[in-house]
């Protein structure tokens, strides 16, 4: 990006108030949106933006009528400048957590519904050993909460993976099986002695990542087996919403069997073919090892990934009976 005789003079000179504008310049789609989000004019952030690209001494944004995207040196800068960012979001943090006494915020990104009772009980152990450490778990789509660890605004995450970013760390925290479910309203509901091919050409829902590129693939195939109509009627990145899609009688979908296992009991969902071979999602902790971590985020973190290298992959693994597991190969 610059001659590495400029390193000392952009070391000193740039601004980080400059960086963090353009953060939110690169996250907008044009220099108005960007100036209503930093609650600044339009001229401001042109010139803060001119600014930074002098300093750099590259342009950062393709800007013309009807265009506004990121040049090649723009989005190198942006990836660095998220970083930056959530380095220093956590400056204070870590000055207030001196103190002999495990002090802290944790910051957890969870995927939607995430059911692991080895998690839990983690987390209690740490509460009851911290009571001063605090926590806030946000729920997000996978591919976010990734990025969240990624721009180190997370401690760490938990959920699925589907490409592995050579920039952060990964441990298989348990396995869930996949079943195809359907609420009260719908036809097939309650009905005995069902052929997958009993479910050809009804409606379905799903998850937003339920597609052969993504993260669901198995589901995505599973779906594809049942020959379920194509067009899919709704999507969520949240299990809760697409659960309430499959009990309102919206199509067939897939669900973790164990998290849904209460559902099933209560009448609310009923389970489809295939009944045998579910397909497998493998759910991970994810962190970032070059992120500067608070004491409680360190004691929570570790206290996590001991945990699962103690606890063998067969007890972390939810949705089969005890004969289904006996059967599944070794590791698996």
């Amino acid at each position: 990006m610059t001659a590495p005789n400029d390193a000392d003079r952009l070391t000193r000179d740039l601004d980080w108030n400059l960086l963090r504008s353009f953060v939110v310049m690169a996250e907008a789609r044009s220099i108005t949106d960007a100036a209503q989000r930093l609650a600044l004019t339009q001229p401001s952030v042109s010139t803060a933006l001119k600014k930074l690209e002098d300093r750099i001494g590259k342009r950062l944004i393709d800007r013309a009528p009807g265009r506004y995207e990121l040049t090649r040196a723009g989005a190198l800068l942006y990836g660095e400048a998220v970083e930056i960012h959530g380095a220093v979001h956590r400056l204070s943090t870590l000055m207030r957590d001196m103190t002999d006494e495990v002090k802290g915020h944790v910051r957890i990104a969870v995927a939607s519904h995430v059911v692991c009772p080895l998690f839990d009980q983690v987390l209690a152990e740490f509460h009851a050993r911290h009571p001063s450490a605090t926590l806030s778990i946000s729920v997000l789509g996978s591919s976010a909460a990734l990025a969240s660890v990624s721009a180190r605004t997370a401690s760490f995450a938990i959920c699925l993976v589907h490409r592995r970013d050579p920039k952060i760390e990964y441990l298989r925290l348990y396995r869930e099986f996949f079943g195809l479910f359907c609420g009260p309203p719908h036809p097939l509901y309650g009905r005995t002695g069902l052929q997958q091919n009993d479910l050809a050409g009804h409606s379905a829902v799903s998850f937003e990542t339920d597609r052969l590129h993504d993260a669901l693939r198995s589901v995505t195939m599973l779906r594809a087996q049942s020959e379920l109509n194509e067009q899919i009627t709704g999507t969520s990145s949240h299990l809760e919403e697409v659960r309430r899609m499959m009990i309102a009688g919206l199509g067939i979908g897939p669900l973790p069997l164990h998290v849904v296992a209460r559902d099933v009991e209560d009448g609310l969902l009923w389970r489809l073919p295939p009944y045998v071979d579910p397909p497998a999602i493998d759910v991970h902790l994810a962190w970032n090892p070059k992120a500067t971590l608070n004491r409680a985020e360190s004691a929570l973190l570790e206290a996590l990934k001991d945990k699962i290298r103690s606890v063998p992959m067969h007890a972390r693994t939810y949705g089969l009976g005890a004969e289904d597991q006996a059967a599944a190969p070794p590791g698996s």
